[in-house]
């Protein structure tokens, strides 16, 4: 018997909510109720996107130098380029970003209407091209298998370079989801301009 009676109640239920239907009016808007008490605060959140501790530079012009050596096999005495050097003082790379953080220098092979950067090192082997850095303190060097020295034309500077120096601090952990190699993510992270 309670078994049936459980039955018959559960029966009713679908029987009454079945009935119900939305094809009614709706009623009229009720008034605003009174507000409430304010809420204790919330813990604070975490940092906001943006970098902080990141240092990074404008778009530099970067001037390479030729280095050269006396070839033996050469019996007039010229000079043979063996590469070309540049370097890019850059004060506020310490030891102990040297150590913990890390570097990263981009280069806009385009113009600054027309981007096309990539990071370093860069390499297009079919034409044996190569720009590679390297790291001490204050101090980024270049070294290039060409003149990959910025330069002018018709008004618009092409192969201009940019730093981002990124401390190993807590805040650059929580960067771990960015491809420091993609520019364009890096851009967006730490909201850079153009």
């Amino acid at each position: 018997m309670r078994k049936m009676s459980l039955y018959a109640l559960l029966l009713c239920g679908i029987c009454f909510f079945g009935a119900c239907s939305k094809d009614g009016e709706a009623g009229p808007k009720g008034d605003t109720g009174a507000a409430g008490p304010a809420g204790p605060a919330g813990p604070k959140g975490d940092a906001g996107q943006g970098g902080a501790g990141i240092i990074y530079s404008e778009w530099l012009d970067v001037e390479y130098e030729a280095v050269k050596e006396e070839s033996d096999e050469n019996d007039n005495g010229q000079l043979d380029t063996l590469f070309f050097g540049a370097r890019i003082e850059a004060e506020k790379l310490t030891d102990e970003i040297l150590s913990t953080g890390d570097v990263k220098v981009f280069v806009n092979l385009g113009s600054a209407d027309e981007k096309e950067i990539v990071a370093l090192p860069y390499s297009i082997p079919f034409y044996g091209a190569t720009i590679t850095p390297s790291y001490a303190e204050e101090l980024i060097t270049l070294i290039a298998s060409a003149d990959a020295g910025t330069f002018e034309d018709g008004g618009a500077k092409y192969l201009q370079y940019r730093y981002v120096l990124i401390p190993g601090s807590e805040e650059a952990r929580k960067a771990a989801g960015i491809d420091w190699n993609d520019y364009k993510q890096v851009k967006a992270y730490l909201h850079l301009k153009d």
